[in-house]
């Protein structure tokens, strides 16, 4: 198995819907001159996924991590270009259900690779280390910043909050779930959900946005730096599914397992900010991208973020989300 054949019969077939790839012949694809917006990230074996995680859903996390972030500017994907390096130890049949993986959801997401560059690590335990740069095109109304938002903006966020985290404990076997909630919350961790079509229904109304991958309070944070505000949330509002409620109830500090919550990262939601004014028109563009969206705090005077407790007092978090320099 060598590194043409690789690319020639396993990568080549999914850039069959792009043209300007040339069928991954070329060093480089043509595209034609327009705006896109364009986000990348990387993902490593121990780091963003677990080394026993089955690699067409690896694949595919890489493709939905990467498409969050378009979510969040509210673009429509096109295309993505690919880095793989493979431990040397990997095998033909492991490298085809990744493509696999990235097969099934470019057919969901109706996107093509359109280039990219595999290789090989020297050593048989070094990590498969991943890296995808996506682009698409921006929405009429432009793209929504972090850095938009107002003072009195009202704060929002997609979905539920702390599954995916809850998930990777689970597969750690760090909590006992029941097997349905250990299912869900598996799934929520190996497979997020982009919010790709809520990204385009809130251009235009969101003032600022951002997809939450860090933590609901570290992301929050983010925006609201970015918007010289405070980010206040109301602890008890974040939305968290049934799963996560059951392990709420199980814990004995109920702040403290919301706090975690809030900080575990992974979600892959939209948090948005949005002005008082337009709260009937974000709860149609809601129901018409069929996303549960959240109010869920408020943009204030002040810096950095809180996360409240009913009575308006701050819930001690002990760190704000994910920092890959921070460990």
């Amino acid at each position: 198995m060598g590194e043409f054949d690789i690319i020639r019969e396993i990568f080549a077939p999914l850039a069959a819907d792009a043209p300007e790839a040339f069928d991954l012949t070329d060093d480089a694809a043509l595209l034609q001159r327009q705006d896109y917006v364009v986000t990348k990230d990387l993902m490593v074996a121990g780091v963003h996924f677990l080394p026993k995680d089955p690699l067409d859903l690896v694949a595919r996390k890489l493709i939905r991590a990467n498409l969050s972030d378009l979510a969040a500017k509210g673009a429509k994907p096109v295309g993505y270009f690919l880095g793989c390096v493979w431990p040397a130890n990997a095998k033909r049949e492991q490298i085809e259900l990744f493509a696999q993986g990235l097969k099934e959801d470019q057919e969901t997401f109706r996107i093509s690779l359109f280039g990219g560059d595999t290789t090989a690590h020297n050593l048989k335990t070094a990590p498969l280390t991943l890296s995808a740069t996506f682009f698409g095109t921006p929405p009429k109304q432009g793209v929504t910043r972090r850095n938009g938002g107002l003072l009195g903006d009202d704060l929002y966020v997609s979905g539920t909050i702390g599954d995916s985290g809850l998930g990777l404990a689970a597969l750690k076997k760090e909590f006992k779930f029941t097997t349905v909630d250990k299912a869900s919350l598996v799934s929520r961790y190996q497979l997020p959900e982009p919010r790709l079509t809520l990204g385009t229904a809130i251009a235009g109304l969101a003032t600022a946005a951002i997809d939450v991958s860090d933590g609901l309070l570290a992301d929050a944070g983010h925006l609201a730096e970015m918007s010289g505000l405070r980010a206040a949330i109301d602890a008890v509002a974040v939305p968290r599914s049934a799963a996560a409620g059951a392990w709420i109830a199980a814990q004995d500090n109920r702040w403290r397992a919301l706090a975690a919550l809030a900080t575990s990262g992974d979600d892959y939601e939209i948090l948005f900010a949005a002005p008082p004014a337009m709260r009937r028109s974000v709860t149609v563009a809601a129901k018409a991208s069929r996303t549960d969206v959240t109010r869920i705090g408020t943009l204030t005077r002040g810096a950095g973020v809180g996360l409240l407790n009913e009575s308006g007092a701050e819930i001690a978090a002990p760190a704000s989300g994910y920092d890959h320099f921070k460990k």
